[in-house]
């Protein structure tokens, strides 16, 4: 399969097999009007099989977003067709309006102004706790 040479745009790669329809979902990639590429299931000498996603024009990523989803992503940056930039993602210390604490007795459930943050906790574990109350964030799904 041949997948054109992008020019100007993004290739998120090494995304863990089967979660690039989630990640194009997430970014909303589908509301681009530019061509998008979802490679499913192919090879990969580290991981054995992974997803990518090429993007055809630089558009402005959260990379604690990525990095929360699938800590091992890639993000690729393409200037007239060379690469300019390469990010190599991992677990971000703090996220910020990703997830919302579960807790009903935390103060962003009755502040509603207040900005949901979370910290990284157990990196092994991939644990988050709130900022403000300490209850545990909804798990990051597991590496199918």
């Amino acid at each position: 399969m041949i997948i054109g040479q992008i020019k100007d745009g993004i290739v998120l790669d090494h995304i863990t097999a089967g979660r690039g329809m989630e990640i194009y979902n997430i970014l909303g990639l589908g509301k681009l009007d530019c061509t998008v590429a979802m490679i499913k299931n192919a090879e990969s000498e580290k991981k054995g099989k992974k997803d990518i996603i090429k993007i055809g024009q630089v558009i402005d990523l959260d990379f604690d977003v990525l990095g929360y989803i699938d800590p091992g992503i890639t993000v690729n940056i393409i200037r007239n067709g060379a690469l300019v930039k390469r990010a190599h993602l991992s677990l971000p210390e703090r996220i910020t309006g990703i997830i919302k604490c579960k807790n009903p007795r935390c103060i962003t459930s009755t502040e509603q102004e207040l900005t949901q943050e979370f910290r990284l906790a157990n990196p092994e574990k991939k644990i988050y706790r709130c900022v403000y109350c300490d209850s545990t964030a909804p798990r990051i799904r597991e590496e199918r």
